[in-house]
């Protein structure tokens, strides 16, 4: 996740998507992903600079360190760091993890971590599940653990896992803004139909990396 100089100092970046906005229709639909994109993780980033401008000591970390360490944070910033750095740091992740001509059965490693969940099928179904049952916005996760034990569960707002010390390898966004162009309250439909855009290769990558 790129950082850019400024004036100011160091910035957080907005990140390109790695493909147009409608290359996931019909699953997401173009104008969900511009608006998600470029007007709501846009909000993101810029509120967060925006906070680090009034303690340029702490510009210098990546979100993901400001996310591991928010209470450390000056408590005039923190909860503005840590619902505006988690979504920079979700969003971040969840454009990678989704592409065109996606989905299909896991490969990889992966594949082996969802059988630790009864198979493909039971976990996309918990999967869901946690997203379907997460009272207003959130998010919901296949995680690793700080005891290095793999978890499906949600978390609310932008929280980030990383702020309990776990590591994300997946995520989709339950807030309304994601699917309810398309979906409207159908946040059922939307769960089901994201598995067609999943990029199982930059899933085990992160799962690499999470160890």
């Amino acid at each position: 996740m790129a950082n850019i100089i400024t004036e100011k100092g160091v910035a957080h970046e907005l990140p390109a998507l790695p493909y147009d906005f409608a290359a996931l229709e019909p699953y997401i639909d173009a104008q969900t992903m511009q608006l998600h994109h470029d007007k709501h993780h846009g909000a993101y980033v810029s509120n967060l600079n925006a906070a680090l401008d009034k303690h340029p000591e702490w510009k210098d970390r990546t979100v993901e360190e400001l996310m591991r360490s928010v209470n450390s944070l000056p408590e005039d910033i923190r909860a503005t760091v840590r619902n505006n750095g988690g979504g920079h740091v979700n969003h971040s992740m969840f454009w990678k993890i989704m592409k065109p001509n996606g989905g299909g059965n896991p490969g990889g490693e992966i594949a082996r971590v969802i059988d630790t969940f009864g198979g493909f099928e039971a976990f996309k179904e918990k999967f869901n599940d946690n997203g379907l049952k997460r009272f207003g916005s959130g998010w919901t996760w296949l995680v690793r653990g700080k005891s290095g034990r793999y978890e499906l569960l949600s978390t609310p707002n932008q929280d980030s896992p990383f702020l309990d010390g776990n590591f994300p390898i997946m995520g989709n966004d339950v807030w309304e803004h994601a699917y309810y162009l398309k979906y409207q309250n159908r946040r059922g439909d939307y769960l089901k139909a994201w598995w067609n855009v999943v990029n199982w290769d930059e899933i085990n990558r992160r799962l690499k990396e999470g160890r």
